[in-house]
Protein backbone atom coordinates (compact mmCIF):
# COMPACT_ATOMS: atom_id res chain seq x y z
CA UNK A 1 0.00 0.00 0.00
CA UNK A 2 2.79 2.42 0.87
CA UNK A 3 4.58 1.80 -2.43
CA UNK A 4 1.34 2.37 -4.29
CA UNK A 5 0.87 5.72 -2.60
CA UNK A 6 4.37 6.86 -3.55
CA UNK A 7 3.79 5.70 -7.12
CA UNK A 8 0.53 7.63 -7.22
CA UNK A 9 2.29 10.79 -6.04
CA UNK A 10 4.96 10.27 -8.69
CA UNK A 11 2.38 9.92 -11.45
CA UNK A 12 0.75 13.14 -10.27
CA UNK A 13 4.06 14.98 -10.46
CA UNK A 14 4.69 13.81 -14.02
CA UNK A 15 1.16 14.76 -15.11
CA UNK A 16 1.57 18.19 -13.51
CA UNK A 17 4.20 19.11 -16.09
CA UNK A 18 7.30 19.36 -13.92
CA UNK A 19 10.50 21.02 -15.00
CA UNK A 20 13.33 18.66 -14.16
CA UNK A 21 10.77 16.70 -12.12
CA UNK A 22 10.50 19.52 -9.58
CA UNK A 23 7.27 19.73 -7.61
CA UNK A 24 5.16 22.84 -8.31
CA UNK A 25 5.33 25.36 -5.47
CA UNK A 26 1.55 25.31 -5.05
CA UNK A 27 1.53 21.55 -4.55
CA UNK A 28 4.36 21.68 -2.02
CA UNK A 29 2.58 24.42 -0.07
CA UNK A 30 -0.58 22.29 -0.15
CA UNK A 31 1.19 19.17 1.15
CA UNK A 32 2.89 21.14 3.95
CA UNK A 33 -0.06 23.44 4.69
CA UNK A 34 0.19 22.76 8.45
CA UNK A 35 3.38 24.82 8.41
CA UNK A 36 2.56 28.49 9.12
CA UNK A 37 6.05 29.99 9.09
CA UNK A 38 8.39 31.35 6.44
CA UNK A 39 9.10 29.45 3.23
CA UNK A 40 11.84 29.28 0.63
CA UNK A 41 10.97 30.66 -2.81
CA UNK A 42 10.37 27.06 -3.96
CA UNK A 43 7.71 26.59 -1.25
CA UNK A 44 9.75 24.54 1.20
CA UNK A 45 9.14 25.33 4.89
CA UNK A 46 12.02 27.39 6.27
CA UNK A 47 12.60 26.14 9.80
CA UNK A 48 14.53 28.86 11.70
CA UNK A 49 18.28 28.45 12.14
CA UNK A 50 18.08 28.70 15.92
CA UNK A 51 15.66 25.77 16.00
CA UNK A 52 18.07 23.71 13.88
CA UNK A 53 20.81 24.45 16.41
CA UNK A 54 18.58 23.33 19.28
CA UNK A 55 17.53 20.20 17.38
CA UNK A 56 21.12 19.04 17.17
CA UNK A 57 21.24 18.72 20.95
CA UNK A 58 18.15 16.61 21.59
CA UNK A 59 17.93 12.82 21.76
CA UNK A 60 16.35 10.99 18.82
CA UNK A 61 14.59 8.66 21.25
CA UNK A 62 12.76 11.54 22.92
CA UNK A 63 11.91 13.19 19.60
CA UNK A 64 10.61 9.89 18.19
CA UNK A 65 8.34 9.47 21.23
CA UNK A 66 6.78 12.90 20.69
CA UNK A 67 6.08 12.08 17.03
CA UNK A 68 4.60 8.69 17.92
CA UNK A 69 2.28 10.28 20.46
CA UNK A 70 1.10 12.66 17.73
CA UNK A 71 0.35 9.73 15.42
CA UNK A 72 3.41 10.09 13.18
CA UNK A 73 4.76 6.53 13.12
CA UNK A 74 6.55 6.45 9.75
CA UNK A 75 9.30 8.99 10.32
CA UNK A 76 12.33 6.94 11.41
CA UNK A 77 14.75 4.84 9.38
CA UNK A 78 17.75 2.93 10.71
CA UNK A 79 20.48 0.63 9.38
CA UNK A 80 22.93 3.18 7.95
CA UNK A 81 26.66 3.32 7.42
CA UNK A 82 28.34 6.63 8.27
CA UNK A 83 31.54 8.44 7.45
CA UNK A 84 31.83 9.48 11.11
CA UNK A 85 29.97 7.97 14.07
CA UNK A 86 30.10 11.17 16.11
CA UNK A 87 29.02 13.87 13.62
CA UNK A 88 25.25 14.49 13.63
CA UNK A 89 23.51 15.73 10.50
CA UNK A 90 20.73 18.19 11.31
CA UNK A 91 18.90 20.48 8.91
CA UNK A 92 16.06 21.05 6.44
CA UNK A 93 15.39 18.29 3.93
CA UNK A 94 15.95 18.91 0.24
CA UNK A 95 14.87 15.70 -1.47
CA UNK A 96 15.59 13.78 -4.65
CA UNK A 97 14.10 10.57 -6.02
CA UNK A 98 16.17 8.38 -8.35
CA UNK A 99 15.03 5.45 -10.44
CA UNK A 100 16.67 2.87 -12.71
CA UNK A 101 17.55 4.50 -16.01
CA UNK A 102 15.55 4.01 -19.20
CA UNK A 103 17.16 5.46 -22.34
CA UNK A 104 14.12 7.25 -23.77
CA UNK A 105 13.16 8.81 -20.44
CA UNK A 106 16.69 9.78 -19.40
CA UNK A 107 17.46 11.43 -22.75
CA UNK A 108 14.33 13.58 -22.55
CA UNK A 109 14.97 14.58 -18.95
CA UNK A 110 18.56 15.61 -19.73
CA UNK A 111 17.53 17.41 -22.93
CA UNK A 112 14.96 19.47 -21.04
CA UNK A 113 17.29 20.11 -18.11
CA UNK A 114 20.14 21.30 -20.33
CA UNK A 115 17.79 23.61 -22.26
CA UNK A 116 16.81 25.30 -19.02
CA UNK A 117 20.25 25.62 -17.52
CA UNK A 118 20.93 22.41 -15.61
CA UNK A 119 24.45 21.04 -16.00
CA UNK A 120 26.06 17.64 -15.74
CA UNK A 121 24.47 14.33 -14.85
CA UNK A 122 21.14 14.36 -13.01
CA UNK A 123 22.78 13.41 -9.70
CA UNK A 124 24.38 16.87 -9.62
CA UNK A 125 21.07 18.70 -10.11
CA UNK A 126 19.86 18.49 -6.48
CA UNK A 127 23.23 19.78 -5.30
CA UNK A 128 22.78 23.01 -7.28
CA UNK A 129 19.52 23.60 -5.37
CA UNK A 130 21.08 23.43 -1.88
CA UNK A 131 21.04 26.34 0.57
CA UNK A 132 22.88 26.71 3.90
CA UNK A 133 21.30 24.43 6.49
CA UNK A 134 19.84 21.99 3.94
CA UNK A 135 20.31 18.24 4.18
CA UNK A 136 20.40 16.50 0.81
CA UNK A 137 18.10 13.46 1.21
CA UNK A 138 18.04 11.09 -1.78
CA UNK A 139 16.18 7.86 -2.43
CA UNK A 140 18.53 5.83 -4.63
CA UNK A 141 16.27 2.75 -4.23
CA UNK A 142 18.99 1.04 -2.17
CA UNK A 143 21.39 0.53 -5.06
CA UNK A 144 24.99 -0.10 -3.98
CA UNK A 145 27.21 -1.13 -6.93
CA UNK A 146 26.96 1.65 -9.53
CA UNK A 147 24.60 3.42 -7.13
CA UNK A 148 27.17 5.90 -5.81
CA UNK A 149 25.30 9.20 -5.74
CA UNK A 150 28.36 11.04 -4.48
CA UNK A 151 32.15 10.92 -4.52
CA UNK A 152 34.70 13.28 -3.02
CA UNK A 153 34.12 16.06 -5.55
CA UNK A 154 30.34 16.15 -5.13
CA UNK A 155 30.68 15.78 -1.36
CA UNK A 156 32.86 18.89 -1.33
CA UNK A 157 30.29 20.76 -3.40
CA UNK A 158 27.46 19.64 -1.12
CA UNK A 159 29.32 20.69 2.01
CA UNK A 160 30.32 24.03 0.47
CA UNK A 161 26.74 24.89 -0.47
CA UNK A 162 24.88 23.57 2.56
CA UNK A 163 27.45 23.31 5.35
CA UNK A 164 25.75 19.99 5.99
CA UNK A 165 25.78 16.28 5.20
CA UNK A 166 23.64 13.83 3.25
CA UNK A 167 21.21 10.95 3.74
CA UNK A 168 21.26 8.48 0.81
CA UNK A 169 19.17 5.36 0.36
CA UNK A 170 22.01 4.33 -1.92
CA UNK A 171 25.78 4.44 -1.78
CA UNK A 172 28.79 6.75 -1.96
CA UNK A 173 32.40 6.36 -3.10
CA UNK A 174 35.77 7.88 -2.12
CA UNK A 175 35.31 7.18 1.59
CA UNK A 176 38.92 7.94 2.54
CA UNK A 177 38.84 11.34 0.81
CA UNK A 178 35.41 12.22 2.20
CA UNK A 179 36.67 11.55 5.74
CA UNK A 180 38.99 14.54 5.32
CA UNK A 181 36.02 16.93 5.01
CA UNK A 182 35.98 18.21 8.59
CA UNK A 183 32.39 18.46 9.86
CA UNK A 184 30.85 16.56 6.95
CA UNK A 185 28.97 13.29 7.38
CA UNK A 186 27.03 10.92 5.15
CA UNK A 187 24.42 8.35 6.13
CA UNK A 188 24.36 5.78 3.32
CA UNK A 189 23.47 2.13 2.83
CA UNK A 190 27.08 1.32 1.95
CA UNK A 191 30.27 2.55 0.31
CA UNK A 192 31.44 1.20 -3.05
CA UNK A 193 34.31 1.99 -5.44
CA UNK A 194 32.12 2.02 -8.57
CA UNK A 195 30.86 5.04 -10.50
CA UNK A 196 27.18 5.93 -10.83
CA UNK A 197 25.50 4.10 -13.71
CA UNK A 198 21.98 3.39 -14.95
CA UNK A 199 20.25 5.86 -12.59
CA UNK A 200 18.31 9.02 -13.32
CA UNK A 201 16.69 11.69 -11.13
CA UNK A 202 12.92 11.40 -11.50
CA UNK A 203 11.97 13.80 -8.71
CA UNK A 204 13.59 16.91 -7.23
CA UNK A 205 12.21 18.51 -4.09
CA UNK A 206 9.35 15.99 -3.99
CA UNK A 207 7.95 13.66 -1.30
CA UNK A 208 10.06 10.52 -1.17
CA UNK A 209 10.25 7.23 0.65
CA UNK A 210 13.39 6.44 2.67
CA UNK A 211 13.05 2.81 3.68
CA UNK A 212 10.03 2.78 5.99
CA UNK A 213 9.89 6.56 6.36
CA UNK A 214 8.17 9.26 4.34
CA UNK A 215 10.03 12.54 3.81
CA UNK A 216 8.69 15.87 2.57
CA UNK A 217 10.84 18.78 1.44
CA UNK A 218 11.51 21.06 4.39
CA UNK A 219 11.21 18.34 7.03
CA UNK A 220 13.55 18.66 9.98
CA UNK A 221 16.22 15.96 9.62
CA UNK A 222 18.02 14.64 12.71
CA UNK A 223 20.59 11.95 11.94
CA UNK A 224 22.64 10.36 14.70
CA UNK A 225 24.05 6.93 15.53
CA UNK A 226 20.58 5.47 16.20
CA UNK A 227 19.40 6.38 12.71
CA UNK A 228 17.57 9.18 10.93
CA UNK A 229 14.39 10.92 12.08
CA UNK A 230 12.36 13.05 9.66
CA UNK A 231 10.18 15.53 11.57
CA UNK A 232 7.37 17.36 9.73
CA UNK A 233 8.17 21.06 9.74
CA UNK A 234 4.99 22.06 11.55
CA UNK A 235 5.90 19.78 14.45
CA UNK A 236 9.55 20.79 14.68
CA UNK A 237 9.13 23.37 17.46
CA UNK A 238 6.90 21.09 19.52
CA UNK A 239 9.21 18.09 19.12
CA UNK A 240 12.37 20.02 19.96
CA UNK A 241 10.86 21.86 22.93
CA UNK A 242 9.37 18.68 24.38
CA UNK A 243 12.56 16.68 23.92
CA UNK A 244 14.51 19.49 25.57
CA UNK A 245 12.11 19.49 28.50
CA UNK A 246 12.26 15.71 28.94
CA UNK A 247 16.03 15.90 29.30
CA UNK A 248 15.83 18.87 31.68
CA UNK A 249 13.07 17.26 33.72
CA UNK A 250 15.30 14.27 34.44
CA UNK A 251 18.10 16.49 35.78
CA UNK A 252 15.70 18.71 37.72
CA UNK A 253 13.84 15.74 39.14
CA UNK A 254 17.04 14.05 40.28
CA UNK A 255 18.17 17.17 42.13
CA UNK A 256 14.75 17.78 43.71
CA UNK A 257 14.39 14.18 44.89
CA UNK A 258 17.97 14.11 46.19
CA UNK A 259 17.40 17.33 48.15
CA UNK A 260 14.04 15.92 49.36
CA UNK A 261 12.18 18.99 48.12
CA UNK A 262 9.85 16.81 46.05
CA UNK A 263 9.15 13.11 45.85
CA UNK A 264 9.53 10.97 42.74
CA UNK A 265 5.76 10.72 42.57
CA UNK A 266 5.37 14.50 42.50
CA UNK A 267 7.98 14.88 39.76
CA UNK A 268 6.46 12.14 37.62
CA UNK A 269 2.82 13.22 37.99
CA UNK A 270 1.00 16.36 36.88
CA UNK A 271 2.92 19.44 37.97
CA UNK A 272 1.24 22.09 40.09
CA UNK A 273 2.13 25.79 39.88
CA UNK A 274 4.70 25.51 42.68
CA UNK A 275 6.71 22.85 40.86
CA UNK A 276 6.47 24.80 37.62
CA UNK A 277 7.76 27.96 39.26
CA UNK A 278 10.58 26.07 40.96
CA UNK A 279 11.55 24.50 37.63
CA UNK A 280 11.73 27.89 35.86
CA UNK A 281 13.76 29.35 38.73
CA UNK A 282 16.07 26.33 38.73
CA UNK A 283 16.61 26.66 34.98
CA UNK A 284 17.39 30.39 35.17
CA UNK A 285 20.23 29.56 37.54
CA UNK A 286 21.65 27.17 34.93
CA UNK A 287 21.65 29.10 31.61
CA UNK A 288 24.07 26.58 30.11
CA UNK A 289 21.22 24.05 30.09
CA UNK A 290 18.95 26.21 27.95
CA UNK A 291 16.08 28.65 28.27
CA UNK A 292 12.34 28.22 28.74
CA UNK A 293 9.59 30.64 29.68
CA UNK A 294 6.63 29.75 31.86
CA UNK A 295 4.37 30.02 28.79
CA UNK A 296 6.59 27.57 26.89
CA UNK A 297 6.59 25.21 29.85
CA UNK A 298 2.79 25.32 30.11
CA UNK A 299 2.52 24.58 26.38
CA UNK A 300 4.81 21.57 26.64
CA UNK A 301 3.04 20.23 29.72
CA UNK A 302 -0.36 20.66 28.09
CA UNK A 303 0.58 17.88 25.68
CA UNK A 304 2.34 15.72 28.28
CA UNK A 305 1.81 11.99 27.71
CA UNK A 306 4.95 10.63 29.37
Amino acid sequence: MFRLNIATVFVFFISAGLFGQTIPKEELVFLTSEWKGERFPDGRPHIPDDLLERAGKIAIDDAWTVLKNEGYTNQFEGNWKMVHDDVPVVGRALTAMFMPSRPDVESKIKERGQAQGRKGNTNSWPIEMLSPGDVYVADGFGKIAAGTLMGATLATSIFTKSGNGVIFNGSARDLEAIKDLDGFNAFVRDFHPSFLEEMVAMGLNVPIRMGEAIVLPGDLVIAKQEGVLFIPAHLAEQVVATAEFVALKDVFGFEMVKSKKYTTGEIDSKWNDKIKDDFIAWLKERPELGRMTRAELDKVLSKRTW
